[in-house]
């Protein structure tokens, strides 16, 4: 499964819609993304599971590159 990612560079900083970033991640839980990413200093806002038309949409984008867990 691919998640689509939401997060802050800095954890210690107030969360602002515009310095707002993503990335995807292929993993097969929430809980392993949320791992995967524990070492860097992100803020997480919001995983979100893609798919169907959603994931088609993502996919047609330039930025589309997926991190995988294995």
């Amino acid at each position: 499964m691919i998640f689509k990612v939401f997060y802050q560079e800095n954890r210690f900083e107030v969360p602002v819609r515009e310095n707002t970033k993503s990335l995807y991640v292929e993993a097969s839980t929430e809980r392993e993304v949320r791992q995967h990413l524990k070492d860097r200093n992100y803020n997480i806002e919001f995983v979100q599971l893609l798919e169907g038309s959603h994931l088609e949409y993502e996919q047609a984008s330039q930025n589309f590159e997926v991190e995988s867990i294995n």
